[in-house]
């Protein structure tokens, strides 16, 4: 034991060394054993849901799951193979799996499939997304299975869409918004600099201070303002009824269907703006849901181009965290549909939902309750808690 310490002693920064690695290991594998123990009870409490009976004229539950492939630098598979899907596969749910809101809106059914309820899995760690749907979380298997299960438990949520049209393309749909600027244009780059590590993001958005300055995007934007929101819709039960119940259901809204009259349209009050900023973003409500808000609007951010190098890269690392933050001092618009037209040979990528495309002239059009999302139970009583008081 004296030779022990006697080492120990005479080789204290090898054995300060090896106590942190030890240390540091013992805390890794007690994680991955917490971890383990987290996806075991979620699969269990699911395979509790999968061996509940259901009659037999009773269709299986469907969800389609929303992945996106690129999140959390391109391990989102992984991170869903190992930690949502078998929660899925004992849940006996009828499952289709999804990697953009676009493609599922441009199916040829998509009017009978965007019906069904959707689970977002949140694989990323800047998706405002998951802010509305789910409680926060610093462990991330714990979010991910917490998600996973509230598809189990059946509460939804009506989110809107926004769909974006260039004058040719086939149109691109967004839960989350549009943004073009340089601070989007700087978080792109964040990755480049990894080598940096947590000064990477202060990094990306200082060298980009060294283009010309200020960094102005000029455009015009014509709007139209805020529509009254109609009633909500009861969520859609038919699909569980035998079949001769939804086909008398059917028949007999054929038959009570108001005639229709003609009425004259009144004409759309347009509205024009001239900008010139730093950054402008075009959000769905999404991340700030309010389930009882009677008017339908996205939100239009026009950020002040008078912005110091400082402030840049100060905000810059703020956008990482919430991409769609409307900084004071920027003229805010409310909109239900809007064009924003680009002057000829304007370069640049628009940001969609995270998703690079060419900078072009489009036409962005809300599309209010679009979609229903599977939402954690807790998430959307504190929801309905908010419009009460």
């Amino acid at each position: 034991m004296a030779k022990v310490l006697a080492a120990l002693r005479n080789h204290w920064k090898k054995s300060t060394f090896g106590a942190c690695l030890l240390g540091w290991g013992g805390h890794w594998l007690y994680g991955k054993h917490c971890d383990n123990l987290l996806r075991r009870a979620a699969c269990q409490e699911a395979q509790a849901f999968g061996n509940q009976l259901i009659p037999a004229t009773m269709p299986l539950k469907k969800a389609t799951v929303f992945l996106n492939p690129a999140a959390c630098k391109g391990k989102a598979g992984n991170l869903f193979e190992k930690n949502a899907a078998p929660i899925l596969h004992l849940s006996g749910l009828d499952v289709t799996v999804v990697k953009v809101i676009t493609g599922l809106l441009r199916r040829a059914d998509e009017a009978a499939f965007s019906k069904i309820p959707i689970g977002f899995i949140p694989l990323g760690k800047t998706c405002t997304l998951s802010h509305t749907l789910y409680p926060e979380s610093t462990n991330q298997v714990q979010h991910i299975t917490n998600a996973t299960l509230a598809i189990l438990k059946g509460e939804t949520v009506p989110l809107d869409v926004l769909q974006i049209k260039g004058e040719k393309e086939q149109p691109v749909f967004a839960v989350s918004g549009l943004r073009w600027g340089s601070y989007r244009d700087a978080g792109v780059k964040v990755s480049k600099y990894w080598y940096l590590g947590p000064l990477k993001t202060k990094a990306a958005h200082f060298f980009s201070t060294f283009k010309e300055w200020p960094q102005k995007h000029q455009a015009a934007l014509i709007y139209l303002g805020p529509t009254e929101r109609p009633p909500e819709e009861p969520e859609e039960e038919s699909s569980r009824l035998p079949f001769h119940v939804r086909l008398y259901r059917r028949l007999l809204s054929y038959w009570s269907r108001p005639k229709e009259v003609s009425q004259e349209v009144a004409p759309e009050d347009w509205e024009e703006v001239k900008l010139s900023t730093i950054e402008l973003s075009i959000a769905t409500r999404n991340r700030q849901l309010d389930l009882t808000r009677t008017e339908d609007f996205m939100d239009i951010c026009i950020e002040a181009e008078s912005v110091s190098k400082g402030q840049f890269v100060h905000r810059g690392s703020q956008k990482m965290r919430d991409p769609h933050m409307c900084p004071e001092g920027s003229q805010h618009i409310q909109a239900s549909r809007c064009i924003l037209k680009l002057p000829e040979g304007t370069e640049g990528s628009f940001g969609i939902d995270n998703e690079e495309y060419e900078a072009m002239p489009v036409e962005v059009k809300l599309l209010p309750r679009k979609l229903r999302f599977f939402c954690d139970p807790r998430m959307r009583q504190q929801m309905l808690q908010a419009a009460v008081q």
